[in-house]
């Protein structure tokens, strides 16, 4: 029989049915354990291939995002059916700003120029919280399961980092080259970049962590911080260096015992300095010529070139058209999802680039606070910045009330890889992606399931 079934299969060319038996594999490990299920995805998401179609606004990464989605229709039935809800997961802060970006999505979604994209994007961005979150929190009640979170994560992008290196040396390690070798698990450098610097604090203190370990897993540990240190530098992705910098920055004050409120201060009176020196700076940075190149000292200090580096004068050109896209709707904005198709118009002659486009097919506004600004209006900015605002509040928190050991260790690399995210922010965003979603929203749970933990003990 299944010679006869593949003969018929190869016959007729329907390669699709080699995929039934994936899925009632699939279908059959969900009804036992959708807890494991969960976390298996998670194994495959640096592993999974993106596949894109810009006219649709689809960019599926396969099967992890199949896979989520297929876990949150299941998740949703097993609410329903037990009638019960995730309430711990719901009533924390967290959880509170996640449920009110989702309805603020829906409501934009409702006045959005293209509803159609938007509730496609709507429909993504649940598939990534429900499972991500919500479910999440409750599997990491198991200390077990909190434990292998990131090393799910961090071993397969490892091998992905491996496959982009073999790849990259061919081409001599190249910069030009940099920006697409790393597909078809990461669709361009920047996602890569993002998924490296996230992890990297995880890596490093498995290899450097004082606890006694054998010699073969201590081995391992380094293995994998060095591939991972030496793939985020060739990555040659700025944003992803400035961001693990300045997470590094983040978690020495947080082992100094400086409170969350305390950081905000001395940011907000950095800025203030910044503000009121700003002519100052300007001047230097237009001054600055140095653009990205394959010299490292030269790629670092193109960061501040905004008169000659095409990328860098593209993601300012990408800001104002966001910004001008706001002030024309500043309350709903123009839609989820909408911005690369809607931007062009909003474009000034002044701030074109030689990377210019004025197609929906070279990404969006770069940057996780001006995006929702100009698809969401001032509520998606006020929300994102809620998002930050209660996930380092909470996770501060959280993190002084341990005492030493594997839940305050673990939450220091959380809150570090989600620093090194939201300062990446800045230049990018990725809560769109499976690659960024799984690490953000994964990290957020395991926050909220720390921090429970951490109350129990305490009663």
């Amino acid at each position: 029989m299944v010679c006869l079934i593949t003969f018929a299969v190869v016959v007729t060319e329907s390669w699709w049915v080699m995929v039934i038996p994936a899925v009632l594999a699939a279908v059959y490990w969900a009804m036992v354990s959708l807890e494991t299920l969960l976390l298996f995805t998670v194994s495959l998401t640096p592993l999974s291939i993106t596949l894109k179609n810009v006219g649709f606004n689809v960019g599926l990464s396969l099967p992890a995002e199949l896979l989520l989605a297929g876990i949150t229709l299941l998740i949703l039935v097993r609410w329903l059916h037990s009638g019960s809800l995730p309430w711990k997961a719901i009533r924390h802060p967290i959880g509170v700003v996640l449920l009110l970006q989702i309805a603020w999505m829906f409501l934009t979604s409702l006045t959005s120029e293209m509803p159609l994209v938007s509730f496609k994007v709507l429909i993504r961005h649940i598939w990534f919280v429900i499972p991500l979150y919500f479910f999440l929190v409750k599997v990491f009640a198991s200390h077990r399961l909190r434990q292998a979170f990131f090393p799910l994560y961090a071993y397969p992008l490892a091998l992905a980092a491996i496959y982009t290196l073999v790849v990259h040396a061919g081409y001599g390690f190249s910069k030009e080259t940099s920006t697409w070798v790393s597909f078809p698990f990461y669709k361009e450098h920047t996602v890569y970049g993002m998924a490296l610097a996230f992890v990297l604090p995880y890596a490093m203190m498995q290899a450097w962590q004082k606890v006694p370990m054998k010699p073969l897993l201590r081995m391992i540990a380094m293995s994998l911080f060095a591939v991972l240190l030496l793939a985020i530098v060739l990555s040659y992705t700025r944003a992803a260096w400035l961001s693990v910098l300045g997470a590094a920055v983040f978690g020495f004050m947080l082992r100094l015992g400086i409170q969350w409120k305390q950081m905000v201060s001395v940011l907000l009176l950095s800025i203030g300095m910044l503000w009121l020196t700003q002519s100052m700076w300007m001047s230097v940075f237009t001054k600055n010529d140095t653009v990205s190149s394959e010299n490292f000292t030269e790629h670092v200090q193109s960061v501040s070139n905004i008169s000659t580096d095409a990328s860098n004068m593209e993601r300012i050109n990408r800001w104002h058209a966001a910004i001008s896209m706001f002030q024309d709707r500043p309350l709903v904005g123009w839609g989820p999802g909408t911005y690369q198709f809607q931007y062009a118009p909003f474009q000034h002659a002044s701030d074109l680039t030689i990377i210019s486009t004025n197609g929906g097919d070279m990404g969006n506004a770069h940057s996780e606070y001006i995006g929702p600004l100009a698809e969401q209006g001032w509520p998606g900015l006020l929300l994102i910045l809620a998002l930050v605002w209660t996930v380092f509040s909470q996770g501060s928190k959280t993190y002084h009330q341990l005492a030493a050991g594997k839940d305050k260790r673990l939450l220091m690399v959380a809150l570090m890889g989600l620093a090194t995210y939201f300062i990446h922010g800045f230049l990018n965003n990725f809560l769109d992606v499976d690659e960024g979603a799984v690490l953000v929203f994964g990290s957020c749970a395991m926050l909220v399931s720390i921090s429970q933990t951490a109350k129990k003990l305490a009663e």
